[in-house]
């Protein structure tokens, strides 16, 4: 299999891994509380923290050094700064960022939202299809994927959305995975001395997402020295998957 299809397939099956997360919810009409929302956010952070240092920063340096990953580590975290700014959107805790934009439904603010944070996920994974690491990247992204929608379709049902949306909504996040990942590998078709700053860049981007969308939301409801714990936790996992995978 080429790093094309490879990094294609992969992403598309990482994302829709998010539904996976959402249908005990669905199937069972859950309610979940704030605090094991937290638990969900804070798990799949410590996954997307181990995943961007050791299957997206290590090859970016190993490839193209360290000057070419910290040029596309900044510009990943800037890309994402320009989009949370421009760009409308609502998370269920922090609210509304971006410009005002009031004609827009709320539903919408949150899929916007939903978009800034995978893209870049997606992204990761479509590049990494062209290097060893691609199994891994898939993996990690796609567990902690599963706790994302599991908290995505909690904060939904919270928030008295039919269980239709709550559907569309996760199945959505897995559809901007698979957008992210053909963006990548289209990239390094065109051009493979990108990887390197790719690589970076998708690392760059999941970090500052991390550290200014997903670790703030876990810290608003007074739950934040149990919510490090698993940041801790998702961390372990995911480093111990990599050393298993190779």
């Amino acid at each position: 299999m080429t790093g094309f299809w490879r990094g294609l397939i992969y992403s598309s099956v990482a994302g829709i891994s998010t539904v996976l997360g959402a249908m005990p919810f669905l199937l069972f009409n859950k309610v979940a509380s704030q605090k094991l929302i937290d638990v969900f956010l804070g798990f799949a952070a410590g996954v997307m923290l181990a995943a961007s240092a050791f299957s997206l920063v290590v090859p970016s340096i190993e490839l193209g050094g360290v000057l070419r990953f910290a040029i596309g580590f900044v510009l990943g975290g800037i890309l994402v700064d320009v989009m949370d700014k421009i760009l409308p959107h609502e998370h269920f805790t922090k609210g509304h960022e971006g410009i005002d934009v009031k004609r827009l439904k709320t539903i919408w603010l949150f899929i916007i939202a939903i978009t800034i944070h995978n893209l870049p996920e997606g992204m990761a994974v479509g590049v990494g299809g062209f290097t060893p690491q691609a199994l891994t990247i898939a993996i990690a992204i796609g567990l902690q994927n599963i706790p994302e929608g599991a908290a995505v379709a909690a904060s939904l049902m919270s928030a008295k959305y039919k269980k239709s949306s709550i559907f569309s909504i996760t199945l959505f996040t897995g559809v901007v995975e698979a957008l992210g990942g053909l963006l990548g590998v289209t990239l390094i078709s065109f051009a493979k001395g990108l990887l390197p700053y790719l690589l970076a860049l998708a690392a760059g981007a999941m970090i500052f997402v991390i550290s200014d969308e997903v670790i703030p939301e876990t810290h608003l409801k007074g739950e934040e020295r149990f919510t490090t714990y698993w940041i801790l936790i998702g961390f372990i996992v995911m480093t111990t998957l990599d050393v298993l995978l190779g």
